[in-house]
């Protein structure tokens, strides 16, 4: 939702703390703005309190001269603050209360006169300030990341308060232009914040204090009104005027660097999974729009989550502030032989709380899932050594039983994993056999598994989809005979699931492995284990795999190892982002989805149904109806959901024609 516009500078205002003078220092830089003859937008979103002492008001009234270009206006009046429990105030939603911030300030943009104009979105309170919502302001605001001025505190404790504003709007991504301050010559705060913020490249203006409030309303109008025009006055060395061209830079800057973004991109870049070949021009990457009233900044739906990284929302609040904790604490430190706080508490909780609880024994922490498999890959080869006593020269030819279809990562051994496909290349050798594995869809409303056909028939359609997830009680069927023919028993003795995509809730369960009736030796966990914020992955192993690598010899130990093994950042990060999945798995929106699926099917087909940690394990985010809809139109061959996934075949033969369709409008 972030905006940017060649014709309207926008700059948000937060402050320090309450009462820190942010509506005379923003009326005063509105005022200069009219005075070099730009058309000014004032807006407060919400106000409190009796209309004449609103700020949009206050900044109508003192808009000096050049008032005619001034345009103040609020979205939410209020008549005092929202206090808990009070009945009969309608109150929006986070997103319906950013929408309107942000339509507002495109209607703004869009006003056929702002050939040049300045915004000022003045915020209420300090910085985390609850909104009418109980959010924080810094958090309710994010959405749209304006250009941020602080009003830094002069009184006593402001410098204190001040740096920890700036803290906390850095930390949540925002770029402040400018600090103003009031010139208390008694605490002298600005001397020590000047060199303070010059070192972080920001530049701290400092405005003499307004005069004592006149009891006399025409007097006070009077004094007022003097004080405005002194600290906005052209001869006022160093004074706002002086900030408004700051801020005109920084605006203009923005501009140039994003016009600038995408050759510099091309000309320097080498992206993953891109084809350089088929980028011909700097038009490719996405690159602003030339028309000054349409924001330069355009938003684009994630379909992919980022490859699938994204659990929780781009950098939720909770997660960065994990992050820095964990960076101010620890940096990082040296793995192998030492423990600390965040790896020991990721480790102990996958293996006795979390998706290993009942089989595995031990956390090996690497990078990223691709890393990940290649710790299992190497489990699984001494295991298997060991356990068939395979000679030296055999356990060089030993290859994987895989499924066709998949894939786990880039590097070679994860990819020699995967049977031959359109990413074969010269460092790929497949090592392995790969059955077709069956799959469970929906088409007009019925569920059916879809079988290969050296097995059985292309469909057994018709079963209830809570009869097609109980795996113990098909487990007698005769398909069930049909897969065993297919494959032998013998294949089953040693096992590695790859749950990146769907463990940790991503299915709507903690682990897939009670669903499917099955648990394994080794098992990976990555993308959705840091919430998108970070790389990291956790191979979690049984306690017969742990000992096959004990021995006297270093040599016999699991020699795998990079230089951020476990940091304390990514494990931090993890710890958060589990215990934000474990409040969604509790929360209201996951039992109503809950009871929504429950009420589908009716309780003859619930009897029939998978019941893990006391909880229904087939059903979806996505509401029954949206998919019993979707599964009816023609141009989709079938669709499935389950926990937070929705996936669906479409009909047209031509995979590509989709992806050409839909690339304008998500990133994929």
């Amino acid at each position: 939702m972030s905006l940017l516009f060649k014709n309207l500078r926008v700059h948000q205002v937060f402050g320090a703390n309450t009462d820190v003078g942010k509506t005379i220092l923003t009326s005063a830089l509105v005022r200069a703005s009219a005075a070099k003859k730009n058309q000014v937008f004032y807006l407060k979103p919400v106000s409190t309190g009796p209309l004449q002492d609103a700020d949009d008001e206050h900044v109508k009234r003192y808009a000096g001269p050049h008032r005619a270009l001034v345009n103040a206006h609020c979205l939410y009046r209020f008549d005092e603050p929202r206090k808990e429990g009070a009945r009969n105030v309608v109150v929006p939603t986070d997103d319906a209360f950013i929408t309107s911030v942000a339509s507002y300030i495109r209607k703004c943009a869009s006003d056929p006169v702002t050939e040049r104009s300045h915004m000022y979105v003045e915020t209420a309170g300090g910085v985390h300030s609850p909104t009418l919502s109980g959010t924080t302001q810094l958090d309710s605001y994010r959405p749209l990341f304006l250009p941020t001025i602080l009003v830094g505190d002069s009184r006593l404790g402001g410098i204190s308060s001040t740096i920890s504003a700036y803290e906390s709007l850095s930390l949540r991504g925002y770029i402040v232009d400018s600090v103003l301050l009031f010139q208390d010559e008694y605490y002298r705060n600005w001397e020590y914040l000047e060199p303070y913020f010059a070192e972080r490249g920001v530049k701290v203006s400092t405005v003499d204090p307004p005069p004592p409030r006149e009891a006399d309303p025409g007097r006070n109008f009077i004094v007022t009104e003097e004080y405005y025009n002194k600290i906005t006055s052209e001869h006022n060395t160093g004074g706002l005027l002086n900030v408004i061209e700051l801020l005109d830079e920084r605006h203009e800057g923005r501009i140039k660097e994003l016009h600038s973004m995408p050759q510099r991109t091309l000309n320097t870049v080498w992206w993953p999974f891109v084809q350089h070949g088929l980028i011909k021009h700097e038009g490719d990457p996405s690159s602003p729009s030339a028309a000054s009233s349409v924001s330069l900044l355009e938003s684009q739906f994630d379909g992919s989550a980022s490859w699938w990284t994204q659990t929780l929302g781009h950098a939720h609040p909770a997660l960065t502030l994990a992050a820095a904790r964990a960076a101010g604490r620890y940096g990082h430190v040296m793995y192998p032989q030492a423990t600390y706080a965040p790896a020991l508490r990721l480790a102990e909780r996958l293996v006795h709380e979390g998706p290993g609880k009942g089989w595995a024994s031990r956390a090996f922490i690497s990078d990223n899932g691709s890393t990940g498999m290649e710790i299992a890959l190497k489990m699984a080869l001494r295991v298997a050594s060991k356990k068939f006593g395979f000679a030296p020269q055999e356990q060089k030819k030993l290859g994987v039983l895989g499924l066709k279809g998949s894939y786990h990562g880039d590097t070679i051994g994860a990819m020699d994993a995967c049977e031959e496909g359109v990413y074969s290349c010269e460092w790929h050798e497949a090592k392995g056999y790969w059955f077709e594995p069956p799959s469970i869809g929906i088409k007009n409303g019925r569920a059916f598994i879809e079988v290969p056909s050296a097995i059985a028939p292309e469909r057994v359609e018709g079963q209830p989809l809570s009869w097609i997830y109980n795996v113990s009680a098909r487990l007698g069927t005769s398909l069930a005979t049909a897969y065993r023919k297919h494959i032998d028993m013998a294949l089953r003795k040693w096992r590695i699931m790859v749950p990146l995509f769907t463990g940790l809730w991503r299915l709507g369960l903690r682990s897939a492995a009670p669903l499917l009736g099955a648990y394994p030796d080794v098992s990976v966990y990555a993308k959705i284990l840091t919430g998108g914020m970070a790389p990291l992955a956790v191979t979690l192993a049984s306690d017969d795999v742990f000992r096959a690598f004990e021995g006297t010899s270093k040599t016999e130990a699991l020699l795998h190892g990079h230089s951020y093994t476990a940091y304390a950042i990514g494990c931090e990060i993890a710890n958060e982002t589990l215990d934000q999945l474990e409040g969604l798995a509790r929360g209201d929106s996951w039992k109503a989805a809950q009871v929504a699926w429950k009420a589908e099917r009716g309780e003859k087909e619930m009897e029939k149904e998978t019941v893990v940690d006391g909880d229904r394990a087939v059903w979806s985010l996505w509401s029954p109806q949206f998919v019993d809809a979707l599964s009816k139109l023609g141009i989709i061959d079938q669709v499935m959901s389950l926990g937070t996934v929705l996936a669906f075949k479409v009909t047209d033969n031509d995979a590509g024609a989709l992806f050409r369709f839909a690339s304008p409008f998500f990133v994929l």
